[in-house]
């Protein structure tokens, strides 16, 4: 019974610290990108990626898709995401904001975790590039054979 009481009083005190901080923070990942996600409660959707608007910081069309993907899926109340991502390529950054705001948007209600688990946007991606091993070009490329 004591268990319950101090997990029940945890999960409080962590409520009642993310209303002092007035925003909810998580972190998401693909490759060897990373992104540190704070969403806020706000009366107009805005998301700013590393100080610049998204429009400015993923120029194509689709990759401010793919940012939106998590909000658009769970029709959420309005937000004001601000984002800090570092590492990996452009399109790597996209889907590790993408995670952030998914994992973020738990924090915020369980009510989404359904919708967000079937669309795939909760899984970490894990997939990088394998390091060069010695004796090789690449990872697994080998020099040139010679017989003689």
């Amino acid at each position: 019974m004591d268990k319950t009481n101090t997990s029940t009083a945890s999960l409080a005190e962590k409520s009642q610290s993310e209303k002092k901080k007035g925003y909810i923070e998580a972190t998401g990942r693909r490759k060897t990108s990373v992104a540190r996600v704070r969403i806020t409660e706000a009366s107009v959707e805005s998301i700013t990626v590393n100080g610049s608007d998204v429009a400015k910081y993923f120029p194509t069309e689709d990759m401010q898709a793919i940012v939106r993907d998590a909000l658009v899926k769970v029709k959420t109340p309005k937000f004001k995401v601000t984002v800090l991502v570092s590492g990996g390529g452009i399109h790597s950054q996209a889907e590790a904001v993408r995670h952030g705001i998914s994992r973020a948007i738990i924090s915020f209600s369980e009510d989404f975790r359904k919708k967000l688990k079937r669309a795939g946007y909760l899984k970490r991606d894990p997939r990088m590039k394998e390091r060069r091993k010695f004796g090789l070009k690449k990872a697994r490329k080998s020099p040139q054979w010679s017989k003689r």
